[in-house]
């Protein structure tokens, strides 16, 4: 038997010189070019195949934290995560990505914490991104609880 698949079509057309056009069907195109690094042409306000492979990380990780944190009614104040892509020579010889490292800074309620860095290591482990991709993943885990700050639990809005 086979186990259920999910398809995620692109479409990526060239445009001039490096630039070339993401598209999905329904959404906003998205202008890509290599970086500055290593082009000294580029234009630095032009996302790069890096950066999308960074924030892919990054996103994946908060929006599995947020989907968790509904589903495990952990109250959310606030989350932020970010990420670093290190690319160098990798063991097989090969220039690429080596590593990801990612810092995550959740609030919630007094006396949550602990429930809180546990929803975000079970996210961190069962991300679709993260479990896919053959580097290493860092991540450094800020837990803070906010007593009496307004905010809102997922799903309020």
């Amino acid at each position: 038997m086979r186990t259920k698949e999910l398809a995620f079509p692109v479409a990526v057309g060239w445009e001039k010189g490096r630039l070339v056009r993401v598209r999905v069907a329904g959404k906003s195109d998205l202008a890509v070019m290599p970086p500055p690094v290593f082009d000294r042409n580029a234009d630095p306000s032009v996302w790069s195949p890096e950066d999308l492979f960074s924030a892919a990380a990054a996103s994946c990780l908060a929006v599995t934290i947020t989907g968790l944190a509904r589903r495990e009614e952990l109250p959310l104040r606030s989350l932020a995560v970010d990420a670093v892509g290190v690319v160098g020579r990798r063991d097989d010889g090969s220039f690429g990505f080596v590593r990801i490292e990612q810092r995550v800074a959740i609030a919630t309620d007094p006396g949550e914490e602990a429930r809180a860095r546990e929803l975000v290591e079970k996210a961190e482990s069962t991300c679709l991104v993260r479990v896919s991709l053959d580097v290493e993943v860092e991540t450094e885990i800020e837990v803070l609880a906010l007593g009496g700050v307004a905010g809102a639990r997922l799903g309020d809005a």
